[in-house]
């Protein structure tokens, strides 16, 4: 069955790409394949071409703000989380894992000096790390890229924003059955939703029979799953908009998570301006959790942004700062902006501690 799209609009640079993909499959491609392409193809995906992406209004040609960009508190209060790991792991590396602007590495920097002998950034975008490396540039050969992991690392990783960025399988209970949505071209050449029967289930019963769409996130787990095989010694702080995974397939989020970004504006239509605009979904935190567990990292912790920075010690911070500041300062604990839909997760790989960040709130037994 096919779902008509009226909105989208072909990009014609990602024609080729996207009328290949479909050709190898017969005329349809699932979605995670249809989000890899629109994200990550060199040059063309919305994260591997020119697009300033990141900033804080509109006016800069930005698309969305992201914390470190929102206040450079973020950064310095989730350093004394990461040192606190670097301390009870005995490493001294840093790796961060989709650095966006930079702007997160520099307040990490800042705030660690020289607790942290290396920081090392993992980044598929050649031009986003163009501009990490200029802002970076202070801190000279102590930060180094990568295109991929290491077969053995040691160090405490952060991510921030990076497993909504990754491709996710969409499936449509319609009539009382499951469907695997993907994507397919209309008759008049515009993308259009299609679905086809699968034996992919999400991994909670659903209550009720009404139709209903939601996500799996195979790529994000299995990245845990790899990063927890890989970690010799260290931790990992993931932060990120989810739920568990009893809100997250609640039997009312009938309509599932997939939103895209661009010019600080939402829209849920991922097959229009295709490379032009972010696309993401909200994250499935027990399902990361349990990845990174059956790979062997222990849970440090799972709470909400705001009270993870709290227990870090963002109200000293705030009063040291001014009026301006306190005040972006406080959108990143505040409810309705990024304070409860943000949550932070902590692995570590060897003897778990009593991490900083969850001393208060921890909400793992929700998991």
């Amino acid at each position: 069955m096919n779902e008509p799209n009226a909105n989208a609009r072909d990009d014609e640079p990602m024609d080729p790409i996207i009328d290949a993909a479909l050709a190898r499959g017969d005329g349809w491609m699932p979605f995670d394949r249809f989000m890899d392409i629109a994200l990550y193809t060199p040059g063309l995906g919305y994260y591997a071409n020119a697009l300033t992406k990141f900033g804080v209004m509109p006016r800069s040609g930005s698309d969305f703000v992201t914390a470190p960009e929102l206040s450079p508190l973020f950064g310095r209060t989730l350093a004394v989380a990461v040192g606190d790991a670097l301390s009870h792991t005995g490493t001294q590396e840093v790796w961060e894992f989709g650095a966006g602007s930079g702007a997160l590495a520099a307040q990490l920097l800042g705030a660690l000096g020289e607790r942290v002998a290396r920081y090392t950034i993992v980044d598929l975008s050649g031009t986003l790390r163009e501009r990490q490396q200029r802002a970076l540039a202070a801190w000279g050969d102590k930060v180094r890229w990568v295109s991929e992991l290491p077969d053995a690392m040691d160090g405490v990783v952060v991510g921030n924003e990076v497993l909504d960025a990754m491709p996710v399988k969409l499936l449509a209970r319609v009539g009382g059955k499951w469907f695997e949505r993907g994507v397919a071209r209309a008759p008049d050449g515009s993308l259009v939703h299609a679905d086809q029967p699968t034996d992919l289930r999400p991994p909670l019963e659903v209550p009720g029979d009404h139709d209903y769409l939601t996500e799996i996130h195979l790529p994000a787990e299995a990245f845990v799953a790899t990063l927890a095989e890989r970690l010799a010694n260290g931790a990992a702080f993931f932060l990120d908009y989810g739920f568990p995974e009893s809100e997250y397939y609640h039997p009312q989020r009938h309509m599932g998570t997939v939103m895209c970004h661009r010019g600080h504006q939402a829209d849920g239509n991922a097959l229009a301006d295709v490379g032009l605009k972010d696309i993401t979904a909200h994250v499935n935190f027990t399902g990361v959790a349990l990845a990174g567990q059956e790979a062997g990292m222990t849970v440090l912790g799972y709470c909400s942004q705001a009270r993870f920075l709290l227990n870090c010690g963002l109200l000293a911070q705030m009063e040291e700062a001014d009026t301006p500041q306190r005040a972006m300062a406080a959108r990143l604990v505040h409810e309705h902006e990024m304070g409860e839909l943000f949550k932070v997760i902590g692995f570590c790989n060897g003897e778990p501690w009593d991490a900083v960040g969850f001393t208060e709130g921890d909400r793992s037994h929700t998991l």
